[in-house]
């Protein structure tokens, strides 16, 4: 879509809102007939330093790519670090904090709605949890999946455009003793596994505040950050797809997941798209090389477009991250950066997205000139 220099401008100013006690229904959901909007998702961000810092070839690509969408959507896989923050919870390689100025980053990229719920969320502690809730606000984004408490870590998000998106975000598995909200405590908005499969007091709060979202919003997100992995993380568990089912049922127009950090295949259910995983955009690991297999460094950004309430179409553009550093002196700082990825590279990533896809019932189709995965 042409990139609008009024719409990128308003939404630098977007407010981030709760829907609960927004009050009154939206009167038909959706953009206005003959209008088409569009969604974009993306692979999460663990972007301890900003790529923006220190623009490299390729880049640009990656920003234009994003831009121009209605709305942006990636999960923060990072703690923000400010003076409210709270000490460190890991002393290890996975510790993963990063400065606001990455938060100015994301809006250079063009992202505009935040997942919060992840489990690096409490890497800075619970007042590490509000801190960062406090930055992205204070940054203009809409986000979900925190909060004082967990009415309010369930509750949805709000880019409150027009079209206004809302995004509903939970998280299933390696969250730590403390880090999960409760009644009386902030934490993330956790999906508990407590026999393999989500408990279900968990699901229906989930669906419910997907449910209230829709009758707010023109449109809806639901999100989960899974490491409930089984014994492969390239498998999709059968529980995350009748979960990501159940909340298009409820009032989804998109479902996401990461967790896993690769692409896992992309279903449709009801018309609506069920993304079951998207990688990374931003992977600055500080894990050894070859820790993670290839594919870990292989990702796409996801652009779904709707006319009204109807998806319409969704391209799926391939991404390459480095696991090599740009610069070997500067390994932290250049490694695990995004680039869109070419010729037989693009290709092996499409094709691979697409045999994920077909495992699920779900047939995409390569468009060699365009570098894309498509479905219509």
């Amino acid at each position: 879509m042409p990139e609008d220099p009024g719409r990128r401008q308003f939404l630098k100013q977007a407010t981030v809102l709760a829907l609960t006690g927004l009050g009154g229904c939206v009167a038909g959901r959706g953009s206005p007939s003959g209008t088409r909007t569009r969604l974009t998702l993306a692979g999460q961000v663990l972007m301890k330093h900003p790529v923006c810092a220190s623009p490299y070839d390729g880049l640009a690509e990656v920003i234009a790519e994003l831009r121009g969408a209605d709305a942006v959507f990636t999960d923060l896989e990072v703690a923000i670090e400010t003076p409210r923050s709270g000490a460190p919870t890991r002393d290890d390689e996975y510790l993963h904090a990063a400065p606001p100025s990455s938060l100015d980053c994301l809006r250079e990229m063009g992202f505009t709605l935040l997942a919060l719920s992840n489990n690096h969320a409490w890497d800075l502690g619970t007042a590490g949890v509000l801190a960062t809730r406090e930055a992205v606000a204070e940054a203009g984004f809409g986000f979900a999946g925190t909060g004082h408490d967990l009415a309010e870590a369930s509750a949805a998000g709000l880019v409150p455009g027009p079209p206004r998106v809302a995004l509903v975000a939970a998280a299933a598995g390696k969250i730590r003793e403390g880090a999960a909200a409760t009644a009386s405590r902030p934490g993330v908005n956790e999906l508990r596994m407590p026999s393999g499969v989500p408990d279900e007091a968990d699901v229906l709060r989930n669906l419910r505040s997907i449910t209230a979202a829709s009758a707010e919003a023109d449109y809806v997100i639901a999100y989960l950050h899974n490491h409930d992995w089984g014994d492969d993380m390239r498998v999709t568990r059968p529980w995350a797809r009748d979960f990501a089912r159940r909340c298009i049922e409820a009032g989804a127009d998109v479902f996401v997941s990461h967790g896993a950090p690769l692409l896992h295949g992309i279903e449709f259910h009801r018309g609506r798209p069920v993304l079951h995983g998207l990688g990374s955009l931003v992977f600055q690991s500080r894990t050894r090389p070859g820790h993670y297999p290839p594919e870990v460094w292989e990702s796409a950004v996801v652009h779904c477009d709707f006319e009204g309430n109807r998806l319409v179409a969704l391209q799926a553009v391939p991404v390459v991250l480095n696991e090599q550093a740009d610069e070997p002196a500067r390994f932290s700082q250049t490694r695990g950066r995004p680039r869109l990825a070419r010729s037989d590279q693009a290709t092996r990533i499409l094709e691979r997205l697409a045999s994920l896809s077909n495992g699920l019932g779900t047939e995409l189709s390569i468009d060699a000139g365009s570098g894309q995965v498509l479905w219509r």
